[in-house]
């Protein structure tokens, strides 16, 4: 098994070489890694072409949801962005907020970060930013922003409690986050679990999803709703490789299985230890 360290490293070197892959390619492949798998990529990512501030050139098709669709992100505001790749969320975003608002992307990728940079450059943004760091440790000052979006990347992130802590110290009183992520339903057989990992990298990391909203509301977010979820679509001749009949009902009834879904969670206007 591998140390956190190991699996950090093994990400930052997957999403380097995504960093250099055209959308098609990426489209194409296992969430964007590897040769072509057969993948309906639709199963994960959503129509982002249609949205005000899309830019073809920072959609490298790797999310699994819209956060900013349900991230409630106001004129003005400042959004941090984490695991923002080329850019893609963050322009959606900069669209929302606005000029007099302010957009940042975080990414431990130097790549990822260098290409997000070069967008932004083209569209000749002044209030949107790149910045290399680390989820669990960010680089940002507490209480200084508004809202938190994320897409399909926390699974990836090894401790999630770091993560929605971090996300926790860096909102401001009673700012929000919205975050798209990969979860399971109930248990999985191990091979099934190892499978859907091939066939579909972004199910690498996901946890439960009562796992994953208890570490919300343990770090301290109240208001904590699924905005959306859907079932991630695993093919058949996978499935009856570890189902029986009756099972693979049940995975198809939505019972267990990969999902993914879009998370709320608002921190408190007041902390624990203040007095408002």
């Amino acid at each position: 098994m591998k140390t956190p360290e190991e699996l950090k490293e093994t990400v930052k070197e997957k999403y380097s070489e995504i960093a250099n892959q055209s959308k098609e390619e990426n489209a194409v492949s296992c969430c964007g890694v590897g040769t072509s798998c057969g993948v309906d990529y639709t199963i994960f990512s959503e129509d982002y072409t249609k949205l005000k501030g899309y830019n073809e050139d920072a959609d490298l098709s790797l999310g699994c949801g819209i956060p900013t669709e349900f991230a409630q992100i106001k004129e003005g505001d400042t959004v941090l962005d984490l695991g923002s790749g080329a850019g893609n969320d963050c322009f959606i975003a900069r669209e929302l907020t606005g000029e007099k608002g302010k957009v940042l992307g975080l990414d431990f990728t130097e790549e990822m970060v260098n290409k997000a940079r070069i967008n932004a450059d083209k569209l000749g943004f002044n209030n949107v930013e790149f910045r290399k760091g680390d989820i669990e440790q960010m680089p940002i000052g507490g209480d200084s922003i508004d809202v938190v979006v994320s897409n399909c990347v926390l699974n990836l992130v090894p401790d999630k409690t770091k993560a929605f802590s971090e996300t926790f110290r860096v909102l401001k009183a009673d700012g929000h986050f919205s975050m798209s992520d990969v979860v399971l339903k109930g248990e999985l057989p191990e091979g099934l679990k190892n499978d859907a990992e091939m066939y579909a990298g972004c199910v690498s990391g996901a946890i439960q999803k009562d796992t994953y909203l208890k570490i919300i509301k343990e770090v301290g977010f109240e208001n904590i709703s699924v905005q959306k979820e859907k079932a991630v679509i695993l093919p058949d001749e996978i499935l009856k490789n570890y189902l029986s009949d009756a099972e693979l009902l049940s995975y198809k009834n939505e019972e267990f299985g990969v999902f993914s879904i879009t998370v709320f969670g608002q921190k408190p206007a007041c902390a624990p230890d203040c007095c408002c």
